[in-house]
C-alpha cells in the first residue's frame, strides 16, 4: 500500500479535497494490474433505444459489447433527468445531499399550475463534493473527460488532466452536432478538423490520441458524448436505413453514429492491447424522451419517475473478470460506480466521504451478492411536460411534480407531496406501472411509505410545503 498524503488537487478551487484526502491516506495499489477504466455515459439514451433491447435500433458495437460482457436488465439512472443524474454518479450521493435536483430553475412550467413552493435547485455539484475522478487520480490514474460535463464550469478543477469539450452546456451548444462550433468548450476543434465533422467523431478521435499517450498508467476515461441530446440532427450517412421503420429516423440515425464513435474507441483500445485489463461501463444519464420514442413496455420517459424515465441500459466487459453473454437481473443503480471504481482500481474510500452506492463487483464476477437494499429517488421541484399527449405521466401539465419514489425487491412506491397521492406497483407482473395496488394492498404500501420516509430523514432530504400564492386551481388550460 502506497499512502497518499498532501495531495494538490486545484490550488485555486479545490483546497478544500485537497485536505480531505490528506486526512484520508487514501490508500492504493499500485502496479502494472490496476485495470484502466473507460465509462461510456450516453444522453437522454433511453432502455428500448439499443439493439440488443430493441432490434428496430442499429447498434452493433453495443450489442458486441453485450455478448462480450454482462447486461443487467434492472439497471436505474439515479435521477430521471441529465444534470442530477451526472451529479449523483460523479459525486456518489444521492440528490438531496448535493442539492442538484434538475436543469436550471426548479420552478419549472407555469406558476398557475404549481401547488406548493419546490425546493431550491443547486445548478452546478458544490466544490467540496469529492468526485470519483478526484478519487481516481489520487490513487494513481490519468483522467480524461470527453463531451458533455454539465455539472461543472471545468473538469479540470474536479479530478480531470485533459477536458475535451466539458464545461455547464447541456445541449450541443456552440452550433450543433456538426463543425464549425462557434461558441463553447468545443470551438477550439472547429480549426483541428473538417466541417462537417460529427462530435463524436471528435470524441472518438481524442480518446484514441489519449490511450496512445498515456499507455505508462492507468486510464479512467469518460466518455460522455452529447449523444443522443436534443436538438436531432440526421446523420446523413445513416437516416436513409430509417426511412420505413416505425421509429424516428433522425433520433435513430444519432444513435447509430453514436454507436459508431464507441466502436472506434473500443477497437482502438483492444488493437492496443488493453482489453484484457480495462473495465468498460456502458450506460445512460437517463430515460429517453418519449415523444421522440416510446420506451414501451416502461410508462413515460425523461423527466419522470416512471420507469421509463430511470430504468437505463448498462453493460459492463472485462474479459477473464465477467462471464462474456451473462446477465444480472438485481437491481442496480449507475450512483453505484464510484465505490464499483474504487474497489477494482485497489482504492480505499476516502476517510470522510460519503458513498450512498455500493460494490458491484460481487455481481459482476459472479461471486455473490450485494445486500438486499432499495433505491431511492427524491425530487422536490417541477418539471413541465414535453407532451401533453405523448408524456404518459401522471398527469399533462408536468413530467415530474414534488416527491420521492423508491424501488425494493419487485416493488416500487411512488409519494407525491401537493396531494399525498401514493401509488404501488409489483413491478413483476406490471413493468408499465399501470395498476395501482396502493388501496387494495394498503400494508405493502405502509410498509414501503415507513421505509421511504425513514431515508428521507437519515439524509435529510427537503420535503417542500409551502403553498404558492399563485396557484389557480379552476384555470382553465390549453
Amino acid at each position: 500500500m502506497n499512502n497518499l498524503t498532501g495531495l494538490n488537487i486545484n490550488k485555486a478551487k479545490s483546497m478544500f479535497i485537497t485536505g480531505l484526502l490528506t486526512v484520508a491516506s487514501c490508500s492504493v495499489v499500485l502496479g502494472e494490474g490496476k485495470p484502466h477504466i473507460l465509462y461510456i455515459n450516453a444522453d437522454d439514451l433511453g432502455i428500448m433505444d439499443v439493439g440488443y433491447n430493441n432490434p428496430q435500433y442499429n447498434t452493433p458495437h453495443l450489442d458486441q459489447l453485450a455478448k462480450e460482457g454482462m447486461t443487467f436488465s434492472n439497471a436505474y439512472a439515479p435521477a430521471a433527468n441529465c444534470a442530477p443524474s451526472r451529479a449523483c454518479v460523479h459525486s456518489g450521493q444521492w440528490s438531496a445531499r448535493h442539492g442538484v435536483y434538475t436543469v436550471g430553475s426548479s420552478e419549472r412550467g407555469r406558476s398557475k399550475t404549481r401547488k406548493i413552493i419546490p425546493v431550491e435547485n443547486k445548478v452546478l455539484l458544490p466544490e467540496g463534493v469529492l468526485t470519483m475522478a478526484q478519487a481516481l487520480k489520487a490513487g494513481g490514474y490519468t483522467t480524461i473527460h470527453l463531451g458533455k460535463y454539465h455539472i461543472g464550469k471545468d473538469p479540470l478543477t474536479q479530478g480531470y488532466d485533459v477536458n475535451i469539450g466539458g464545461d455547464t452546456a447541456g445541449g450541443p451548444s456552440g452550433g450543433g452536432y456538426f463543425s464549425p462550433w462557434q461558441g463553447g468548450a468545443m470551438k477550439p476543434f472547429s480549426d483541428l478538423y473538417p466541417k462537417g465533422t460529427h462530435r463524436m467523431d471528435v470524441f472518438a478521435d481524442q480518446a484514441i490520441k489519449f490511450i496512445d499517450n498515456h499507455k505508462g498508467k492507468p486510464m479512467f476515461i469518460h466518455l460522455s458524448p452529447y449523444s443522443v441530446h436534443t436538438g436531432l440532427e440526421a446523420v446523413p450517412e445513416f437516416i436513409g436505413k430509417y426511412k420505413d421503420k416505425d421509429i424516428n429516423g433522425k433520433y435513430a440515425s444519432m444513435v447509430e453514429k453514436f454507436d459508431q464513435g464507441v466502436g472506434k474507441v473500443l477497437k482502438h483500445l483492444d488493437a492496443s492491447g488493453f482489453k484484457e485489463n480495462t473495465l468498460v461501463i456502458f450506460s445512460s444519464d437517463n430515460g429517453g424522451i418519449r415523444a421522440i420514442s416510446t420506451q414501451a413496455p416502461y410508462r413515460a420517459g425523461k423527466g419522470s419517475y416512471y420507469e421509463g424515465g430511470v430504468r437505463e441500459p448498462m453493460l459492463m466487459r472485462w474479459p477473464e473478470k465477467i462471464k462474456a453473454g451473462s446477465s444480472c437481473d438485481t437491481p442496480v443503480c449507475s450512483i453505484d460506480f464510484f465505490p464499483t471504481f474504487l474497489s477494482v482500481a485497489g482504492i480505499e474510500k476516502p476517510k470522510n466521504s460519503l458513498l450512498d452506492g455500493v460494490d458491484l463487483t460481487p455481481l459482476m464476477f459472479q461471486s455473490g451478492n450485494i445486500a438486499g437494499r432499495a433505491l431511492y429517488w427524491h425530487f422536490p421541484i417541477y418539471l413541465q411536460a414535453y407532451s401533453q399527449e405523448l408524456d404518459d405521466g401522471r398527469d399533462p401539465l408536468f413530467r415530474t411534480r414534488p416527491g420521492s419514489a423508491m424501488r425494493f425487491g419487485k416493488w416500487k412506491l411512488h409519494e407525491y407531496f401537493e396531494d399525498g397521492g401514493i401509488e404501488l406497483y409489483d413491478l413483476e407482473n406490471d413493468k408499465g406501472e399501470r395498476k395501482n395496488l396502493a388501496r387494495s394492498m394498503p400494508e405493502k404500501a405502509k410498509e414501503l411509505k415507513a421505509m421511504l420516509d425513514q431515508w428521507r430523514a437519515e439524509i435529510k432530504a427537503p420535503v417542500p410545503s409551502e403553498k404558492n400564492p399563485d396557484y389557480a386551481p379552476d384555470i382553465k388550460y390549453e
